[in-house]
């Protein structure tokens, strides 16, 4: 089986030595702190960071010892996001470590942070002495946070909290904290999960919830960042609904609600919305690599959720997900109408007298607007289910009829004219057969490009026969 674009990544990235991993994480990280290209930037980070993860734990004994910082934030490796996306419940923005780790080692627990320094510097040779220093850390860490965050009866605590950062750090801090203090409950529980769940039916599910009875996992703040676990094994993330389905026994979305689990209805939304952003973001800068990938993402994603759950139109969900549909589908419907005008844009006659010896077709452009046709081939596959399926019909419709026509049309025009435009009409040529084998199959340009073979060799065999 062929693998994505995703998976060759990853394999790419993982057969580079540690100290290469490294130094692309920190020269990622510094990038999305300068807001360059975060779309880039963030998938090879998510690779590295799985990839290191993966490699933690298979090899427990080789932490790293050059970043206290990392060493101590360990346990939120699996929750933590980068770029400007509002977060969901289960995240913590990457951007919060260092102001919490500046504020520990400042007010926190100034005396452990110094004493944790030292036992670092002291076991560089003896790794079996790290992990209990980082653990006595994690909890002072802690301690400290959930005592700032803790309101007391008549002390205003915002000038304390203030001292640790912006309101967007002061929002990670309860979570921080609690991951911190929950670390190995967490460890268990990750143990306890398969590497990767295929399907997540009725057994996948029981079974899940089995593992998932430990009271301290079940906290309010806590729950989601156990959700966000499982759903990282999910080969469909949405799928994480039929936990809150099975605690509520019912699809009924206010019995749904009611329990604790109702947040992961709040989870999947969420997390189809950045997927919708990001897949925005992809078309309006041209990037159509992954938009198959996405579109089906989002296409399974939003068909569950209306087949699974008894959504109200009304609802707080309801108008959640009828907003995802609409975002998704105005991105696409504008790229999709933008086609056929490039098409016909490349694919034009034009008389002999408005071609010059130096007119050309723009290839790369030829490359993109392929692409573009591509993309509304793969549109087609899940129009239904993303409203967009009347524009995407009509308009490959119109491509296809369109396209074959222009393509009869150049081949003929091959046969004669004038001998400058020949060379730019071979160019138009080229690019209908490349948008025919993305219309009809390989088998139908194959076709096409032998008749264009054909209709320059008999318009030449005239003139050699003329000079004799």
């Amino acid at each position: 089986m062929s693998q994505t674009p995703t998976e060759r990544l990853r394999d790419y990235l993982a057969q580079l030595p540690p100290q290469s991993q490294a130094l692309l994480m920190r020269e990622f990280e510094r990038a999305i702190e300068r807001g360059d290209d975060t779309a880039v930037a963030t998938l090879v980070l998510e690779q590295l960071r799985k990839i290191v993860r993966n490699a933690a734990d298979d090899d427990p004994a080789r932490p790293r010892t050059d970043d206290p910082a990392r060493l101590l934030f360990r346990p939120l490796e699996p929750f933590l996001v980068d770029g400007n996306f509002p977060i969901r419940p289960g995240q913590v923005r990457r951007a919060s470590l260092s102001p919490v780790w500046q504020w520990l080692n400042r007010d926190g627990v100034p005396d452990a942070a110094r004493e944790f320094e030292a036992a670092l510097s002291a076991a560089r040779d003896s790794d079996s002495a790290i992990e209990p220093a980082v653990r006595k850390l994690q909890l002072a860490a802690a301690n400290a946070i959930t005592k700032l965050v803790t309101p007391v009866p008549g002390q205003d605590n915002q000038r304390a909290l203030a001292r640790v950062g912006p309101p967007n750090v002061v929002e990670d801090l309860p979570a921080i904290g609690a991951v911190l203090m929950a670390r190995e409950a967490f460890e268990t529980f990750n143990g306890k999960l398969p590497g990767y769940l295929r399907m997540f039916g009725e057994p996948q599910v029981a079974s899940t919830i089995a593992s998932l009875n430990v009271p301290s996992l079940q906290t309010p703040l806590l729950l989601p960042f156990v959700l966000s676990l499982i759903m990282q094994r999910l080969t469909a993330p949405w799928q994480i609904i039929r936990l809150a389905l099975k605690m509520a026994a019912s699809d009924d979305e206010i019995r749904v609600a009611a329990t604790p689990y109702g947040v992961a209805v709040t989870i999947a939304l969420h997390d189809l919305s950045y997927l919708a952003a990001c897949l925005r973001t992809d078309i309006r800068r041209g990037h159509f690599e992954n938009v198959a990938e996405q579109l089906k993402s989002l296409h399974d994603g939003v068909r569950g959720l209306r087949t699974e759950l008894d959504l109200r139109q009304d609802s707080t969900w309801g108008r959640q997900l009828a907003s995802i549909r609409a975002d998704i589908s105005n991105s696409l419907q504008s790229e999709i109408d933008s086609v056929p005008g490039r098409v016909r844009r490349i694919l034009r006659q034009r008389a002999d007298k408005d071609i010059s010896a130096v007119s050309k077709v723009d290839m790369s452009e030829v490359d993109e607007t392929a692409s573009l046709i591509d993309f509304v081939a793969v549109c087609r596959t899940y129009a239904s289910e993303l409203a967009i399926n009347e524009v995407t019909l009509r308009t490959y419709s119109d491509l296809q009829h369109y396209v074959e026509q222009s393509t009869e049309a150049l081949v003929q025009s091959l046969r004669g004219g004038d001998a400058k435009a020949r060379a730019y009409r071979q160019q138009q040529v080229q690019a209908a057969i490349r948008f025919c084998e993305v219309l009809f199959g390989s088998d139908y340009a194959s076709l096409m490009s032998r008749a264009a073979e054909n209709a320059v060799t008999g318009e030449r065999k005239p003139a050699r026969a003329a000079q004799k």
